[in-house]
């Protein structure tokens, strides 16, 4: 009989775990025969000591045995993000590539350590349903052509449940449990290509570029040898994504966008993953053509249309596409004002997301119930120059004092050169050595 107390001192002091003991330890939790004490624990022993190659599809195959999977006969094809400050890239790229031909069974998170997760944004939509039957699933893929839903109770169920505890552990960034948690679902959703946009820098749980390489070496051999056709790209949050983050905000933004709104860096790394989605599955066979196809959706108002389907499907009210008010609105905006004069150095994003709490319910863990409507609007990036006292964001929140001290962070957050700084690019296409920019290896 297995001991869950000699697992943990096993994988404590650096040793292998075989499939079998992984497969108890993981059985062992999802059937409450395992305190979240004891897992909390092994958690930490594989932050703090790894995980091999062969032990980390071993965890994603007990991840994704814990409970049921999906099969599409369709060429099925998803994105991932690892996480950033403002990233709604998910709400305008699977209408995008849906209208242009592709199939997206997605299944997606929650909010986690300092990010936002596009179930609480799609949820500021009145009506809005991520809890669909499998049935329901199926057939929001097949007559929309895609379906962003959250992990049910008889899917991925382990990972459902330790990427809670991951939240709560101080485990959120052990890069074997980012590849389990990520692929878990993706292979159980049955997307047959998958997209992994892996963010590096300081709004990021990667903060470097040598761990993004080792992630993206993780995610993709684990992905390919599960039978998962994978590419990735590495791309830049050094600064927010867009210009709002929240949930009802982003949501606003990236309704704005498929409406034809020019975003620049939420534009150039949206396209980048469509096309990468497109050819992975097979739609076009060049990067123009899928380009192409990829502007007649956006500015025919096709992809809008499609992202409005999609809301009437889940359950959402789709009138919020032409009218944003329709979306939860906060009492009050407070401006947000620059500290200093110069050149933007850095920014914390960290800090910035963390922000959220105090004009939120105050987000602890995915049990917290969210306020939708606050949020911040922050329009200057790395590189920018920025005069003192100019209002570079807005604070959206229901308690202005609570809104006062988000805009102090924010602007806490901005660190200022005197010396010009160069402007930095989205896509870091030198993902195997050196970034130009030396800020990704601070």
């Amino acid at each position: 009989m297995l001991s869950p107390i000699e697992l943990i001192i096993k994988k404590r002091t650096g040793k292998e775990l075989s499939s079998y003991e992984l497969d108890f330890l993981v059985n062992s939790y999802i059937d409450n025969k395992l305190p979240d004490y004891q897992m909390a624990a092994f958690l930490m022993a594989v932050f703090f000591q790894g995980m091999n190659d062969r032990e980390i599809q071993y965890l994603t195959e007990a991840y994704i045995q814990s409970g049921n999977k999906y099969f599409f006969d369709k060429q099925t094809v998803d994105k991932h993000s690892t996480g950033g400050i403002g990233d709604k890239v998910s709400l305008m790229l699977a209408p995008i590539v849906a209208e242009c031909g592709a199939y997206i069974p997605m299944i997606s998170g929650r909010g986690l350590g300092h990010t936002g997760g596009t179930l609480d944004k799609l949820e500021s939509i009145k009506g809005f349903k991520t809890d669909l039957s499998q049935e329901e699933f199926r057939n929001t893929v097949e007559t929309v052509g895609f379906s962003i839903i959250s992990q049910s109770n008889e899917l991925v169920p382990a990972d459902k449940k330790i990427y809670a505890l991951r939240d709560v552990s101080g485990t959120v960034e052990s890069l074997p449990l980012i590849t389990a948690s990520i692929l878990s679902k993706k292979i159980a959703e049955g997307a047959k290509n998958l997209v992994i946009d892996l963010k590096v820098g300081t709004g990021a749980f990667i903060s470097n570029i040598d761990q993004g390489n080792e992630l993206g070496r993780l995610l993709k051999s684990t992905s390919e040898a599960l039978g998962q056709k994978t590419e990735i790209v590495l791309s830049n949050m050094n600064s927010p994504l867009g210009y709002y983050v929240g949930n009802g905000v982003e949501v606003y933004e990236a309704i704005q966008y498929l409406k034809g709104k020019k975003i620049p860096d939420l534009d150039e790394l949206t396209k980048h993953l469509a096309v990468k989605m497109l050819i992975l599955s097979k739609n076009f066979d060049s990067e123009q053509e899928a380009k192409r196809n990829i502007d007649k959706a956006i500015t025919s108002g096709k992809a809008l249309e499609r992202f409005a389907r999609f809301i009437k499907a889940q359950g959402g009210d789709d009138k919020v596409c032409e009218k944003p008010q329709l979306l939860p609105q906060a009492k009050y905006i407070l401006p947000i004002k620059a500290k200093e004069t110069g050149w933007v150095r850095s920014i914390d994003g960290r800090n910035i997301g963390y922000s959220l709490m105090h004009i939120d319910s105050g987000r602890k863990n995915l049990d917290s119930i969210i306020d939708h409507s606050t949020g911040i609007k922050i329009k200057p990036k790395v590189g920018d120059y920025i005069n003192k006292n100019d209002i570079i964001g807005k604070v959206f929140c229901n308690n202005k004092e609570k809104g006062t001290q988000t805009a102090n962070i924010v602007t806490s957050s901005y660190f200022i050169s005197e010396n010009k700084v160069s402007l930095e690019k989205i896509i870091l296409k030198n993902h195997r050595g050196e970034h130009e920019n030396n800020n990704f290896n601070q």
